[in-house]
């Protein structure tokens, strides 16, 4: 009978094979979520990632979608969120 061995590879070789695995499948999905990151990030390139002044916009524009404020009360909080901001 041939191979009764495991086919030459000992505990060493089995264990290299497990990380290169592990590591392959690491990289593909850290490389995934990196293009998704980026992605996203251009998407919106106005305003830096995880910024308050972006977060409040996104808030205020949720709400404004909703119909919970006014396009008039809309226009005021933004207005005001961007008052000291120089890149409007």
């Amino acid at each position: 009978m041939m191979w009764w061995d495991g086919g030459g590879w000992s505990a060493g070789g089995w264990l290299l094979m497990c990380l290169m695995m592990v590591v392959f499948w690491g990289g593909l999905i850290a490389l995934v979520a990196w293009l998704v990151q980026s992605v996203r990030n251009d998407a919106n390139p106005g305003l830096p990632p995880g910024s308050p002044t972006g977060k409040a916009d996104q808030v205020l524009a949720e709400r404004f979608a909703r119909g919970e404020i006014d396009e008039n009360e809309f226009q005021l909080r933004r207005d005001v969120l961007h008052a000291g901001d120089s890149r409007r």
